[in-house]
């Protein structure tokens, strides 16, 4: 029997972490099914237990940032599916890849945990199948012009020249659109000034520009949180009204 490090792991899931833009060169240097468990019943559109770092051991608080599992680990994650885990051969491990559990790691060691944070089970190599979600592009793009960053719809674009076809024109120092559950309306990390926030497909300023770093990893798409930084050490999760957690 295989023990697997949650390293590992990350390259056989989905992406969950992914590299952060700096600040200092953003433009070039940096870089789900629903389900009626309790862990994902959610006020506001956030999580019922949510990531959170104490020193250097992670756990997880609810939406009042009251600790309900102890900061003990090396890396946690949010509740969610695990792909692997409902595609594995072993029937018995399968229940463990729904959304009712999470990830962690600790001196090594993966497990899922359930919402009180009791470990219910240990990740074997053996036991992780393939993951069969197809791939599907995004709808925008991010396109430079003259050194800045603006938003098109890749199936309508054609003429650079032509003002009307940009969804959003090129005015930011930086974009990156995020893969969310909204196909049609994403939420896309800018920067200018070498400071970063959030916008819509509209322009609308979500998360203003303020933050040193924002994270390109799934938190959006899992949790409907962004991941930032203020001083480029300490992340936090925001919702889209700014609230920390």
């Amino acid at each position: 029997m295989k023990l697997l490090k949650i390293s590992t792991i990350i390259v056989l899931l989905l992406p969950f972490f992914c590299l952060s833009q700096s600040k200092k060169a953003p433009a070039k240097s940096k870089s789900g099914k629903k389900t009626s468990s309790a862990v994902f019943r959610q006020k506001d559109n956030v999580p019922a237990l949510i990531p959170h770092k104490k020193g250097n051991k992670l756990g997880y608080v609810n939406q009042q940032k009251k600790y309900v599992v102890q900061p003990i680990y090396d890396i946690a994650m949010f509740f969610s599916e695990d792909c692997n885990l409902l595609n594995s051969k072993n029937e018995a491990a399968r229940k463990y890849g729904t959304a009712n559990f999470a990830t962690v790691e600790q001196n090594k060691i993966v497990y899922r945990i359930n919402a009180a944070g009791k470990r219910v089970y240990t990740y074997r190599s053996e036991d992780l199948g393939l993951c069969r979600e197809p791939y599907k592009p995004q709808k925008y793009n991010a396109y430079i012009l003259d050194g800045k960053y603006g938003i098109i719809d890749r199936e309508k674009f054609k003429d650079p020249n032509d003002k009307s076809q940009y969804t959003v024109y090129p005015q930011y120092q930086y974009l990156f659109i995020l893969e969310g559950k909204d196909y049609e309306h994403p939420m896309i990390i800018a920067a200018d000034n070498d400071r970063f926030g959030v916008i819509d497909i509209n322009n609308k300023v979500i998360v203003p520009l303020q933050y040193h770093d924002i994270k390109r990893n799934y938190s959006w798409k899992i949790a409907g949180l962004f991941e930032v930084t203020k001083d480029d050490k300490t992340y936090f999760y925001i919702d889209t009204d700014n609230k920390a957690y």
